[in-house]
C-alpha cells in the first residue's frame, strides 16, 4: 500500500510548483553569478517545456552529472562550498534541478520545503520594505502550493489563494508577539562565515587617484544623524574617517603603530547628536570632528578617529558629542612631527622645488600655506569626477599639466607641498556635509558625500583642518556636490534630482525606510528592555521573556482556536442525531464514508449486520423524513428509533 508522500504527483500541480520555486529563487539572479542565473533559468524552462509536452523526465545519471557540473562551477566560482554566498548558490541550483524530478507528492513536498528555506535567505542580501513586500508575496504562494499539493485538482485558483491567506492571516499575531518577546541577541542574526558581509560598500582606510571619487558616485546612503538641537552650518559638518600619514608616492596609508594621546582643548559648547551607522566594515565610527562624547565600546586614538574594537557588519545606532571648534595637540610629539614630514625620494621633483622656494622666501607657516592656496585659486583647475590618470610623478602632473582632479588630488597635493616646505601635514579622510530630510528631521549622508582634507600642525594651535576644495569649489562645501560639478559629470541620479516634486518623492521615501530601519530592523536588546518596561515587564532576563512568550503564544492559540470552533457551520438537529447513530455503528466495525446516502448505509448494514438490519432501516427512515420532510414530530420519532438501536456490548 503506498502512503500519501509516494502518490504520483497531480500533472495540474505542477504549474504552482513552478510558480514558488521562481519567486522564491528570482530576488538571487540580481547578485549572483551570470553563469549561475542562466544555468539556472535554461532549467527552469527546461523543466517547464518537458511538462507542457508531457515528455518523460530526465534519468537519475544525466541529474547527477548535472548536480556535479553545477557544484564544480560554485566552487570555481567561489573558491568553496561554504559560506553566504556559495551555500545560497547551491540551494538555488537544487530547488532548479528538483523541477527535473517531479514525480511524486514527495518530490513537491520538497519544492516546497525549499521553497520557505530560500526565503530566509534573501534577508542575507537585503532587509529593504520590497525586500519584505516581496517575499510576504513569496510565503502566501508557497503556502497555496502546499495546500494545492494536498488539495487535489478540485481545488479552485481562488479556494486555494484564500485559504492560503487565511492560514499567513493566523500566523500574524504569533509573528508579532515572537517579534516582540523572543530575546534579542547583539550582533548579526545569522553566524555566517566571513563573506557574510561581502559587497559592502564606504569608505577604505587607503587613498589613491580615483578612490574617493569612484566612491562619491554612489548614491548610497553612508549613514543618519539626527542632532538633539538645531542643524550645524554645513560647512562645519566635517565626519571624520581614517587619517593617513604613510605616503608611497601614490597611496596614503595609516600608520600602523600606536598613536599618544590625545589633548582636546575644547573651545565651544559640545552638541549632542545619535547618528545611524550602515555597515562599512571598519571600525571607524565616522563622528563630527572634533568627537568629545562617545559611546562605552568605542575609543578615540592619538589621531581624533573614533573606533570600535571591531568592525562594523551590521546597522548600529551610536549617541555621540562633537565641539566644532577646537584645539587639538597644541604640543605634539616629535616621533609624530617627524612622520609627517616623510616623503618618498626621488618622486615629484617639480612639486619640491616649488615648496622649497615658498620656504626659502616666506617666513612663517601660515604664508605658505596661503601661497598653497592661492595657487589652487589662481591656477586653471577644475574639480571633477573623470580625472585623467596619473604616472609615477602624479603630483607634478596634476599640478603642472592636467589640473584636473577630484578632493583626493587636491589635498594629496596641498599635504605633499606643505611636507616639502617643512609643515607636518597628513590626510584625512572622511564625509563632508549630508543632506537633511525636513520629514524626518535627519540629515542624510551618501556615500557621493565622501571627501577628503589635509591637517597641518602649526605651533601654539595643533592640528588645524586645511580644505583646498573648498577653494577650487567652494558649492563643494556650501550645498553639495551636485552643485559643484559641471554638467555632465556621473553623478548617481538621485543626487541631480532637481525637480522639487521628484526631491519630495525622494524625501518621503526614505523617511519610511529610515522609519524602518529605526523602528523594526533597529529593534535591538535595548529598546526591546525600554518597550518591556513601559508594559510593566522590568525584568529582561531570557527566562522571564520565555515565559511571557509561552504565556501569549498559548493565549493567542486558545483565542484562534475558539474562534474557528465558533465559525465552524452549526449541523441541523436532525444531523446531529443521525451523527450519533452512524457513531453506534462504527463501535460496530461498520465505517461509513461521508459521501454515502442513508439508504445506501442501510443496505450495507443490512450486508455486515444482519442483526442491525430492521432497527437501522427505521433509523434511516426516520432520518430521511427528519431531514427532509415536514416538520411534524420527527425528531421525536428519529430519537425513538435510534434509541431502539440494540445496545453494543
Amino acid at each position: 500500500m503506498s502512503t500519501p508522500a509516494s502518490q504520483a504527483l497531480d500533472r495540474t500541480a505542477v504549474p504552482w510548483l513552478f510558480a514558488a520555486a521562481l519567486v522564491t529563487t528570482l530576488p538571487h539572479f540580481a547578485h549572483q553569478a551570470a553563469w549561475l542565473s542562466l544555468f539556472t533559468g535554461l532549467t527552469f524552462a527546461w523543466g517547464a517545456w518537458l511538462w507542457w509536452k508531457d515528455q518523460r523526465l530526465p534519468g537519475r545519471w544525466l541529474l547527477i552529472l548535472l548536480v556535479i557540473a553545477a557544484c564544480s562551477g560554485i566552487f570555481v566560482e567561489f573558491r568553496t562550498l561554504f559560506g553566504r554566498d556559495a551555500g545560497v548558490a547551491m540551494l538555488v541550483i537544487f530547488m532548479a534541478m528538483k523541477l527535473l524530478e517531479l514525480k511524486s507528492r514527495r518530490d513537491g513536498m520538497v519544492v516546497v520545503t525549499l521553497g520557505y528555506f530560500l526565503l530566509l535567505t534573501h534577508y542575507f542580501y537585503s532587509q529593504s520594505i520590497p525586500t519584505g513586500l516581496w517575499l510576504l508575496l513569496a510565503m502566501w504562494l508557497v503556502t497555496a502550493t502546499l495546500i494545492r499539493l494536498h488539495g487535489g485538482p478540485a481545488s479552485t485558483l481562488r479556494a486555494t489563494l484564500r485559504y492560503a491567506a487565511v492560514l499567513s492571516l493566523q500566523a500574524v499575531p504569533f509573528m508579532l508577539v515572537l517579534y516582540l518577546l523572543f530575546p534579542r541577541i547583539s550582533g548579526p542574526l545569522w553566524g555566517l562565515p566571513q563573506d557574510a558581509h561581502a559587497g559592502k560598500t564606504g569608505l577604505s582606510d587607503t587613498m589613491s587617484p580615483g578612490s574617493i571619487a569612484n566612491l562619491a558616485q554612489s548614491a548610497e546612503i553612508a549613514f543618519r544623524v539626527r542632532f538633539d538641537g538645531p542643524l550645524p552650518p554645513r560647512e562645519k559638518l566635517y565626519w571624520r574617517g581614517p587619517v593617513m600619514e604613510q605616503f608611497d608616492g601614490t597611496s596614503w596609508r595609516p600608520f600602523p603603530g600606536r598613536h599618544p594621546a590625545e589633548r582636546i582643548e575644547i573651545i565651544s559648547s559640545p552638541i549632542s547628536y545619535e547618528t545611524t551607522l550602515e555597515a562599512h566594515n571598519q571600525r571607524w565610527l565616522l563622528a563630527l570632528d572634533a568627537p568629545t562624547g562617545l559611546p562605552a565600546e568605542s575609543a578615540l586614538n592619538g589621531t581624533l578617529t573614533a573606533g570600535l574594537r571591531l568592525p562594523i557588519t551590521q546597522r548600529q545606532r551610536f549617541r555621540l558629542a562633537a565641539s566644532l571648534d577646537y584645539r587639538f595637540n597644541a604640543s605634539e610629539d616629535i616621533a609624530v612631527l617627524r612622520r609627517n614630514l616623510q616623503l618618498p625620494a626621488g618622486r615629484n621633483p617639480q612639486s619640491l622645488a616649488l615648496a622649497r622656494q615658498w620656504q626659502a622666501s616666506e617666513k612663517s607657516p601660515a604664508a605658505i600655506i596661503g601661497q598653497a592656496i592661492a595657487l589652487f585659486g589662481s591656477r586653471d583647475f577644475a574639480y571633477t569626477l573623470q580625472p585623467p590618470l596619473l604616472g609615477e610623478n602624479g603630483i607634478d602632473q596634476f599640478l603642472f599639466q592636467t589640473r584636473r582632479g577630484f578632493c583626493e588630488h587636491y589635498t594629496a597635493a596641498f599635504v605633499v607641498l606643505m611636507r616639502a616646505a617643512g609643515i607636518p601635514a597628513r590626510v584625512v579622510g572622511g564625509y563632508q556635509g549630508g543632506e537633511a530630510n525636513p520629514l524626518d528631521g535627519y540629515l542624510v549622508v551618501r556615500q557621493s558625500d565622501a571627501h577628503a582634507w589635509a591637517e597641518v600642525w602649526l605651533e601654539d594651535r595643533g592640528w588645524v583642518r586645511v580644505d583646498p576644495t573648498a577653494v577650487v569649489a567652494p558649492a563643494r562645501i556650501e550645498t553639495g556636490i551636485a552643485d559643484a560639478l559641471p554638467a555632465g559629470e556621473p553623478l548617481p541620479g538621485l543626487i541631480q534630482m532637481r525637480a522639487d516634486w521628484l526631491r519630495h518623492m525622494r524625501h518621503r521615501w526614505e523617511a519610511i525606510n529610515n522609519a524602518w530601519n529605526q523602528q523594526i530592523l533597529g529593534y535591538d536588546p535595548q529598546r526591546q528592555r525600554e518597550l518591556l518596561a513601559r508594559l510593566g515587564l522590568p525584568d529582561t532576563e531570557w527566562r522571564s521573556l520565555a515565559i511571557a512568550l509561552g504565556l501569549a503564544c498559548s493565549l493567542l492559540l486558545t483565542a484562534i482556536t475558539a474562534w474557528t470552533l465558533y465559525q465552524r457551520p452549526r449541523l441541523d438537529p436532525a444531523t446531529l442525531l443521525w451523527h450519533k447513530a452512524l457513531r453506534q455503528l462504527a463501535r460496530r466495525q461498520v465505517n461509513c464514508a461521508p459521501w454515502e446516502t442513508p439508504l445506501a448505509i442501510a443496505r450495507r448494514v443490512d450486508e455486515e449486520r444482519p442483526e442491525l438490519a430492521e432497527a437501522f432501516r427505521r433509523v434511516a427512515d426516520a432520518y430521511l423524513q427528519a431531514r427532509y420532510g415536514r416538520p411534524t414530530n420527527n425528531l421525536k420519532n428519529l430519537r425513538e428509533a435510534i434509541a431502539q438501536l440494540p445496545r453494543w456490548r
